[in-house]
């Protein structure tokens, strides 16, 4: 570099940060840790050693990764990581529509499955406020099979956009799941991407999108919380992709 030539400004870089343990797990890992050491210490390794990896993957189940959120008018983002098994038109479901809610007439349903082995703490859609949040006891089918939208234990989340625009999502229970944890409310003030709750040990997300805006994203492809664009408000024109 010569004396009249200037350093450019830097290029702009991150670094990889290991995941925290969530508050809500931290209990069970001490649980899981503390039977480990009990077996390690009275020598029995046949369980010490399944109860330190049961450790391991507790912590690693409620993992809570920093995410980094798209910004841009009418982007939707996934509340969930997991895999789009299913995209279809339906009624969204009578505690998310009617007055103030979404449009009684058959919308775009995309279902986000998240295996044990996926990050659980959901995420919101967008910003906005939230105007409802409807808990429902149910069973605890496969949360793969469509039915599990109506008869599983559920809990029904409505945000409203300042512009208007509402979206419903509901958390799903699974076959292994037996709790949905909230921590918002109604009348709460919600950033696209912030943390919104989880569930406990595999189950399904599922996102109803406005009449006129169809998926960017296509069946078999995974998502990220808070970072996958499902969806760009007004946008007619569906993707299309390729298992390989």
């Amino acid at each position: 570099m010569t004396s009249l030539e200037k350093p450019g400004p830097a290029t702009p870089t991150v670094r990889y940060r290991m995941p925290s343990v969530h508050p809500e797990g931290r209990k069970f890992v001490v649980v899981t840790l503390a039977l480990c050491l009990v077996c390690a210490l009275n020598a029995w390794e046949t369980l010490a050693w399944p109860l330190a990896g049961l450790t391991l993957w507790v912590a690693a189940f409620f993992r809570d990764p920093i995410r980094t959120t798209p910004k841009g008018e009418g982007l939707i983002i996934a509340p969930a990581d997991g895999m789009v098994t299913m995209i279809a038109q339906v009624l969204p479901p009578t505690e998310l529509s009617g007055q103030g809610g979404l449009a009684p007439e058959p919308s775009t349903r995309i279902s986000i499955f998240m295996s044990v082995f996926d990050v659980h703490i959901n995420r919101a859609p967008i910003a906005g406020k939230v105007t409802r949040v409807v808990y429902i006891a149910g069973k605890f089918l496969n949360a793969d099979l469509d039915k599990a939208s109506e008869e599983n234990e559920r809990q029904h989340i409505l945000v409203e956009a300042q512009n208007g625009v509402r979206i419903g999502f509901t958390q799903i229970a699974g076959l292994v799941a037996r709790r949905i944890v909230p921590w918002i409310k109604p009348g709460d003030f919600v950033a696209a991407g912030q943390r919104v709750g989880l569930i406990r040990f595999g189950s399904r997300v599922d996102v109803y999108l406005p009449a006129g805006t169809a998926p960017r994203i296509v069946l078999g492809q995974r998502t990220i919380a808070g970072e996958t664009i499902l969806a760009e408000l007004g946008q007619a024109a569906a993707v299309e992709g390729v298992s390989q």
